[in-house]
């Protein structure tokens, strides 16, 4: 990546970036940052993975996607500097290339840059000082590449960790913790756990300010709290967990703003306002039903669906009594990765009385429905329905005509997409 980069000029060194990696929430985070950038005035790129319709959501300037003419010009002049003789490079690091090469081109002030996979070796870390490094969130994921636990996760999410660099982390699991404190330390760098904003109403939340950056002694998740501001902010994104995401953004900023950067806290509260997500906890309407969207694709971001799910009643609306236990199950209509843990998104999700409609995702290595449908009638034997369909739209259509109740379609960001994408074809 280094060298192919070499050869288009080094144009990672003309932009400075804020690069985020984490198992969950990395995109909300990057999505928060690019809008409150682009608030404040600054030319911010945005560079993101997986794209959910269209390969031109995943480089975007000022929030708006490049243009088809644009990506195929840069790639293209990425494709001109790759050398026959050498080994070539994959279609993920021509991408991030095209990326490096447009924002600085278009002289971007600066650019939020999301981890596509682990961190160490990840074709976006490339920068040897970024503004702020962030890790979001650490649990089990592509162990296959990644490692069999979350400490050997752990490893290769530090790896984007640079000597004297500021980090803000999020609330991290005891045996990744102690992984990437000992890196924090080892690099001496400065570090911020922000505390996760407060929910003050719905759709409202307040965060209280980290009171300087920590040197040298990140091992708490109690920073100082002395003479705090607040910020009040309303948060557009749906799920708990954006209260965690919102924060680790605002924190961003804060070391941004005191590293010079000129971001009021309007900025902050407009751009907050104004940051869309795509396809994570998104409602839509499909065939005249509600219909709740997310991706879900690891046992960890189906616990965060699920506790969403349980905060409604069984039309998706919130409960009057949050914890009151529904009796209506839920509809699921989900399709899985064949490299995912089937088992352990299928016991962060399903419920008694729960339906499960399995569909097989377009266009990837889709997982054996016949096998998912006996491995989630093992894990749930309460299940009141559970039947596999030969593509998306029978599978929704049926889960929607068969039931009044709350339908989620989770299980890929590739399902959601393809979903999407139905939307936008006319009738």
């Amino acid at each position: 990546m280094e060298k192919l980069l070499a050869y288009l000029g080094n144009p990672h060194h003309q932009v400075p970036i804020i690069h985020v990696a984490g198992t969950n929430g990395k995109g909300s985070v990057c999505a928060y940052l690019s809008s409150v950038l682009t608030q404040a005035g600054y030319r911010t790129g945005r560079y993101t993975s997986p794209h959910l319709v269209d390969w031109t959501e995943r480089i975007c300037l000022n929030e708006q996607p490049i243009s088809a003419d644009e990506l195929c010009q840069f790639l293209l002049k990425v494709q001109a500097k790759i050398r026959p003789e050498e080994d070539s490079p994959t279609q993920f690091e021509v991408l991030t290339a095209a990326a490096w090469l447009y924002f600085a081109e278009v002289k971007a002030d600066i650019a939020v840059i999301e981890v596509g996979l682990g961190g160490r070796l990840d074709a976006t870390n490339v920068c040897e000082n970024p503004l702020v490094t962030i890790i979001t969130s650490i649990a089990l994921e592509h162990t296959q590449v990644l490692g069999p636990t979350v400490a050997h996760i752990a490893v290769e999410k530090a790896g984007i960790l640079k000597p004297g660099c500021p980090v803000v982390l999020g609330t991290l699991p005891a045996d990744a913790a102690e992984v990437v404190r000992s890196r924090v330390l080892e690099l001496k760098c400065p570090c911020v756990i922000p505390q996760r904003a407060r929910q003050i109403a719905p759709g409202w939340a307040e965060y209280q300010e980290v009171r300087g950056v920590e040197e040298k002694q990140p091992a708490t998740n109690n920073p100082r709290t002395e003479n705090l501001k607040s910020i009040k902010y309303s948060l557009p994104l749906q799920g708990q967990f954006q209260l965690t995401n919102s924060a680790l953004a605002i924190a961003t900023v804060e070391i941004l703003q005191k590293q010079g950067w000129q971001i009021s806290e309007a900025d902050i509260v407009n751009g907050i306002a104004k940051t869309k997500w795509l396809g994570r906890i998104q409602w839509v309407t499909w065939n005249k039903h509600k219909l709740l969207l997310d991706g879900a694709h690891n046992s960890a971001a189906a616990q965060v669906l699920r506790d969403y799910v349980d905060s409604l009643d069984g039309m998706g609306s919130a409960k009057p009594i949050p914890n009151l236990k529904s009796e209506i199950g839920v509809t699921w209509v989900m399709g899985l990765l064949s490299t995912k843990d089937h088992a352990d998104i299928f016991k962060a999700l399903l419920r008694s009385n729960d339906q499960l409609y399995l569909v097989p995702i377009p266009d990837h290595s889709s997982a054996n429905l016949g096998e998912l449908a006996t491995l989630a009638q093992h894990i749930c034997p309460e299940l009141s329905f559970c039947g596999t369909y030969v593509d998306l739209v029978s599978g929704l259509n049926a889960a929607i005509t068969s039931t009044n109740r709350l339908v989620v379609l989770c299980g890929s960001l590739y399902l959601v997409g393809n979903f999407l994408q139905l939307l936008t074809i006319p009738d």
